[in-house]
């Protein structure tokens, strides 16, 4: 057999032993988790691979074959770890965890960009453009390519300073409206009649988000000193959940700001509730559980609500927690609600501002190159930045951290502060 045959081989053996090892160390949901992510991903690298050494240099075939090799391991590797998930070292991280779910990202962008590539090839076809045709599969390489470029921004965030008024009469229909960005927050702008909140939403912590990092990160938004610290869920993943202890050390720096930090439940929380609900509590972080809380901020009062996710019956669960926990008198109300989707729910300008996450800003998009459209841009879920309804706002957090598909693409993780001016008397 040749080194070609023996890359088919390993890949095919991948997709078939992978599921398996997966389905007996850790059950069949997993097992079939394993079994999807590979057959969305591998079958269309191998396609591209296949594809792409028709045409470089039988002299590049051993390098070629190498990346290949490496990133169909490390795939592998990956996803066997994650039977017996825990946050693993940086050496892991970097050779095993990082390649290979790049490699399974690429896989999966490459199905979408063929079939869009798919008219132009059957036209030059038909035209009997082979010369063209043999040229484009060059193209075929873009997915890869973004894939690697996906990794910087999959490990970064954008340090922002988001600045809106809220208490303005908007649209009838929820409408995006804009907000002022600028970089690189500051601790000590404050102004009078200006509430400063810190959001932290979907760090996810694990392979993305290691400890430390997510650790710094914190503390760095701790440093910006502001009135009010919302967590909207989605604490962990996996591998977070597997380390005991690791999320009450990445949320310690909250510590540092008693009797200012509040959150609420996501839906990754209901998986993990007694270890989320003790890192909360040992750092200071008061758990809304449909609850509110009262703040007295330099600002003014804020009422705090917390919404627990809810998969079912969210019309009903948002009304009635409203209607339970009404407005008080001359206090800015806030409503903390993981999934923004469920906004809808909220009757009409019965709050001033909703914090949501879970969308991860739509994680696949182009804000990278200035241009305003993610994959949900069109669907139910709000996907990221401010939206309008009545008087009311909803402000959509990209995300601090993500979880599902293995990058973010085009579409950066957020740390910011929220700098919200607000009238003396809301209503």
């Amino acid at each position: 057999m040749s080194r070609f045959d023996y890359l088919m081989l390993a890949t095919i053996l991948v997709v078939a032993v992978v599921p398996f090892v997966a389905l007996c160390a850790r059950g069949r949901p997993y097992g079939i988790y394993s079994l999807i992510t590979l057959l969305l991903s591998l079958p269309m690298a191998c396609l591209v691979f296949l594809r792409l050494r028709t045409v470089i240099p039988p002299a590049a075939w051993p390098l070629a074959d190498a990346i290949y090799l490496w990133g169909l391991l490390a795939s592998a590797v990956h996803m066997i770890a994650l039977a017996r998930p825990r946050l693993r070292s940086t050496p892991f991280r970097r050779l095993i965890s990082i390649p290979g779910m790049a490699f399974l990202a690429g896989g999966a962008l490459s199905l979408p960009w063929l079939l869009l590539l798919l008219p132009v090839r059957l036209v030059l076809s038909l035209l009997g453009a082979t010369a063209i045709l043999h040229t484009l599969v060059w193209l075929d390489i873009v997915p890869a390519l973004i894939a690697l470029a996906s990794v910087w921004t999959s490990r970064g965030v954008r340090w922002e300073a988001v600045r809106f008024r809220i208490g303005e009469e908007g649209p009838a229909e929820l409408t995006r409206t804009p907000v002022q960005r600028e970089r690189r927050p500051a601790s000590d702008g404050r102004r009078p009649g200006v509430l400063r909140i810190v959001q932290i939403t979907d760090p996810h912590l694990g392979p993305w988000q290691p400890l430390p990092r997510l650790l710094d990160r914190i503390d760095r938004l701790v440093d910006l000193d502001p009135d009010l610290v919302a967590v909207t869920g989605d604490l962990l993943s996996m591998e977070g959940a597997g380390s005991q202890g690791a999320l009450e050390k990445a949320l310690a720096p909250l510590r540092r700001l008693p009797g200012r930090c509040f959150a609420v439940f996501g839906n990754h929380d209901h998986e993990w509730p007694e270890e989320v609900r003790q890192a909360l509590a040992n750092t200071g972080v008061q758990l809304l559980d449909d609850e509110e809380a009262m703040l007295d901020t330099p600002a003014g009062p804020v009422q705090i609500i917390g919404a627990d996710y809810r998969g079912k019956g969210r019309a009903k669960h948002i009304g009635d927690l409203c209607e339970h926990l009404p407005r008080r008198d001359n206090a800015l109300r806030l409503l903390l609600l993981h999934d923004p989707s469920a906004f809808k729910h909220v009757p009409e300008n019965d709050v001033d501002l909703t914090l949501s996450g879970h969308t991860h800003g739509g994680q696949v998009g182009l804000l990278s190159l200035g241009i305003d459209w993610t994959v949900l841009k069109r669907s139910r879920w709000p996907d990221h930045g401010l939206f309008a309804r009545g008087r009311s706002l909803l402000y959509v957090h990209r995300g601090t951290g993500f979880y599902g598909f293995p990058l973010r693409v085009g579409v950066p993780g957020e740390a910011s502060l929220l700098e919200i001016e607000i009238p003396q008397h809301p209503q």
